[in-house]
């Protein structure tokens, strides 16, 4: 018997965890991971981007078949998943798997609660679904992580692993609750290679494309899996073949044992890192930084120089151009700023400890805010470089007027397995993201109801409580602009 491609290792990983019980951890992680990926769908409906997106989606017609948080009508399962993908990711809110620091549930989620309500999938399929969706994505990305150069080989070419590998994980996802079998989980991921993209260039100096990346595959991981249902197949050696994935991608620089390295036994999932701030994971260590300065009595106004020590790896992200990230023209901006997270800390932040509030235009042009972050280095530091990138961390020095030096050290991040939220913190930020559109009381009683059912999904064998959670979210929304 010929020994089995990457793509069948995976196929027979999927086909297997959907006969056996999830550990209870990894099922847990999931259910945390939907109730969060909703009310970040929640919370972003008023941006313009997201507007227009469900604005293009409203546009194309077509059969209703899934439900998109926003709209009140069903529309094609693939346009769901790219309108809930879109929505999931647009304010940077969204769950983080370090090391290969891709983003994983805004691409995956939506493409399976999409495919779930449009075959009538069950909860607890739906959930094992996204166990395996996002553990595929995690794997490939991990493949594509260079342990040498502590960075991902996607990022240094210039591509967005999210989208990349979270569309081969979404269409997993999706074949599965399709009822594909093994075989139809392979030609899923063959095909939707085909489909993978994403250019991040935009994290650099601006634009918002970024944001239709996970809807994107989330939409290439739905249509995959409709076309393997037609009859479409795609080629067993995807990943390790001579013109598959890891060479059009990463140029053959990949590791295909971090996907079949304990594979079924060992789960990612439960470690990926949930985000407790609205921005770019690499900033959050210098909220909290800043926090510690704050409580310890230094004041914005006192500082008279601060520098941020991060890992050199990202100082391209949040700290180049210099001059663009100390003047972020948009709340959009201010969230890739390390100066601006600096700002935020010192200057108090909502929610969690940094809210939606926090970053907005407004604030970001706010003059004593940009006053301060004039006065902020970004520099590489080689004890966060010792820890990158398992961790975020940072290491911020202040002087104030008084001539007194400050440190504050943050070398793990909030919300990951050494310092994980708490239930009441998931609420709390599932709550704030949906009081941004729904008025404070309404936001309540809806978060209640919504929690218990997806925290309750995979113990649930109804094949339509996918369908009628997201359709419970979308009318509410509806009635209150009008």
């Amino acid at each position: 018997m010929a020994e089995r491609t990457l793509a069948e290792h995976l196929a027979a990983f999927a086909a297997k965890s959907t006969q056996s019980q999830l550990p209870g951890d990894v099922a847990a992680s999931v259910g945390r991971r939907v109730l969060d990926v909703l009310g970040l769908c929640v919370a972003a409906l008023d941006l313009p981007t997201s507007r227009a997106a469900l604005d293009h989606v409203a546009e194309q017609g077509g059969a209703p078949q899934a439900h998109a948080v926003g709209l009140p009508a069903a529309v094609p399962a693939a346009w769901a998943a790219f309108a809930n993908g879109v929505t999931a990711h647009s304010l940077d809110y969204d769950d983080t798997h370090l090391p290969s620091v891709l983003h994983p549930s805004a691409a995956v989620v939506p493409a399976a609660l999409a495919a779930a309500e449009y075959a009538g999938a069950s909860g607890a399929r739906t959930v094992e679904a996204i166990a395996v969706g996002l553990e595929i994505t995690v794997r490939l990305g991990m493949a594509g992580y260079d342990e040498r150069l502590g960075n991902s080989v996607f990022f240094e070419h210039g591509q967005h692993a999210t989208s990349i590998c979270g569309a081969m994980g979404g269409a997993a996802a999706a074949a599965l609750l399709l009822d594909l079998g093994e075989d139809g989980v392979r030609d899923a991921l063959g095909i939707t290679a085909s489909m993978a993209a994403g250019v991040i260039e935009a994290n650099r100096t601006g634009g918002t494309v970024k944001r239709v990346h996970c809807g994107w595959a989330a939409h290439s991981a739905v249509t995959a899996a409709q076309l393997v249902r037609r009859g479409f197949t795609g080629p067993p050696t995807v990943l390790e073949g001579r013109f598959g994935f890891f060479e059009a991608f990463l140029r053959g620089e990949a590791d295909p044992a971090a996907i079949t390295d304990g594979l079924g036994d060992e789960w990612a999932v439960p470690g990926i890192f949930f985000k407790p701030y609205p921005a770019n994971h690499f900033t959050h260590t210098a909220v909290d930084a800043a926090a510690r300065l704050r409580e310890r009595g230094v004041r914005p106004q006192d500082v008279t120089s601060a520098t941020l020590g991060v890992p050199g790896a990202v100082i391209r992200t949040i700290g180049e151009p210099i001059e663009t990230k100390r003047a972020p023209v948009t709340g959009y901006q201010a969230q890739f700023s390390g100066p601006y997270a600096v700002a935020v800390g010192l200057f108090g932040g909502g929610g969690l400890g940094a809210a939606l509030a926090d970053y907005t235009d407004a604030l970001a042009a706010d003059p004593d805010r940009r006053a301060l972050m004039a006065k902020v280095d970004v520099v590489a530091d080689a004890r966060c470089d010792a820890v990158f990138p398992h961790q975020f961390p940072a290491v911020l020095r202040v002087t104030t007027a008084d001539g007194r030096e400050w440190t504050e050290e943050v070398l793990t991040n909030r919300g990951g397995p050494d310092r994980p939220l708490t239930d009441a913190e998931h609420a709390r930020k599932f709550r704030d993201n949906l009081a941004v559109t729904l008025p404070a009381d309404v936001a309540g009683a809806v978060a209640d109801e919504v929690t218990d059912t997806v925290l309750g999904l995979a113990a649930s064998d109804d094949p339509a409580v996918v369908g009628r959670l997201l359709a419970r979210l979308t009318p509410t929304f509806s009635d209150t602009e009008e």
